[in-house]
């Protein structure tokens, strides 16, 4: 382990709530919309989705660390987030995956941690007031110039982050050789999503976000994937129509988180930003036609509107699946087309495993739209 420098510092919200800790790595004044997470394991992860991108994430959990992290749970080329907020971060690890300790990893990134911070009472803030801007700072008050930074922070909403964290080239993934051929819309997907098709026998290739649904269509692939990613759903206005010239040519398509999203505002439906919107890897959905419960891995922060009855404005898709702490949106489907999508993230990493089975699910259409 590394020495990591540290100095007093705090975490500064917009509504000026103010909580004080141990500053490590960056002492650049860092600003970003603060969310929090209840996942007890796979910050490596976490840090590393690039769904977290430009937010600072409050790890509920109260020890992060402790076993290490090594090269192969990342779940994008490096960590996403902009700050990182705990409780305690641990200063040995003991793990035989392990390559290193956490601290030198994020301290290698430039994010800076701020520890020693009662999460508890930051969660309960964000939970109660909203999640919301803030700013993570050396010292023990506010200057002028964190006040400024903090101020000068763009909302969330109406940001198009898509576009910063997708891949520029197309590239390959899975065996060349495989029997289905899937193209995958990059808005800021997760390894663990590609390899999960890589074990159901499909070779991925992966675009960049913009890419016209003219090119992929070229490629004449068994079906398309719209990923996750961040930012505003709304912002990201090139994708409606790329899937609705996908669909057009009756695509099966798989949506999942803003590709969720991004299939609703396809067929009319409107996003909204939530409160604090859900994040961790424990948040109950029901199945509509079967009534099973799943447990889920989320992260997101907007939500499509709607019911478990009908999604305004939307006549064409059907609600089928929805959460049970809020009632929120988290599935759906087209009546006609083969196209499904959901909210949460069925490949997990970290979370539950409850529904993987959705890929089976994506690859049986995919093998109907075959013939």
């Amino acid at each position: 382990m590394i020495a990591r420098a540290s100095a007093p510092g705090f975490l500064l919200l917009e509504d000026g709530a103010l909580f004080r800790g141990v500053l490590h790595g960056e002492l650049a004044t860092t600003v970003a919309e603060v969310v929090f997470t209840t996942n007890m394991s796979g910050y490596q992860e976490v840090f590393t989705d690039p769904s977290y991108r430009d937010q600072i994430v409050v790890m509920t959990s109260p020890m992060i660390g402790n076993y290490g992290v090594n090269p192969a749970d990342p779940e994008s080329g490096g960590a996403q987030v902009a700050g990182v907020v705990c409780r305690e971060l641990a200063r040995r690890h003991s793990n035989w995956r392990a390559d290193g300790d956490l601290g030198s990893y994020l301290l290698a990134a430039q994010i800076p941690v701020l520890e020693g911070v009662d999460t508890r009472r930051l969660t309960r803030h964000l939970r109660t007031a909203g999640v919301m801007r803030g700013a993570i700072a050396s010292g023990v008050e506010p200057t002028a110039e964190v006040l400024a930074a903090l101020e000068a922070c763009p909302s969330m909403e109406g940001l198009d982050l898509a576009s910063r964290v997708t891949t520029t080239e197309q590239y390959a993934w899975g065996n060349p050789q495989a029997p289905h051929h899937i193209v995958a819309y990059d808005f800021g997907i997760k390894r663990n999503i590609l390899r999960l098709f890589d074990d159901a026998g499909c070779r991925v290739t992966v675009v960049p976000a913009q890419t016209p649904a003219e090119v992929v269509l070229d490629m004449a692939p068994d079906g398309v994937f719209l990923s996750n990613g961040p930012g505003d759903p709304d912002a990201i206005a090139y994708a409606p129509d790329t899937v609705r010239t996908l669909a057009g040519k009756a695509m099966p398509i798989f949506g999942i988180c803003l590709g969720h999203q991004l299939v609703g505002l396809t067929y009319g439906a409107t996003t909204a930003k939530m409160p604090y919107g859900h994040r961790g890897g424990n948040h109950p959905v029901r199945e509509i036609d079967t009534g099973r419960i799943l447990i889920t891995s989320q992260n997101h922060g907007f939500a499509v509107q709607g019911t478990e009855q009908s999604i305004p404005g939307a006549p064409a898709l059907e609600v089928t699946h929805v959460n049970l702490n809020d009632g929120t949106v988290e599935g759906l489907r087209h009546r006609e087309l083969p196209i499904f999508a959901v909210q949460y993230h069925p490949e997990a990493a970290p979370g539950p495993h409850d529904a993987r089975p959705l890929f089976g699910q994506f690859m049986e259409t995919v093998r109907k739209s075959r013939g």
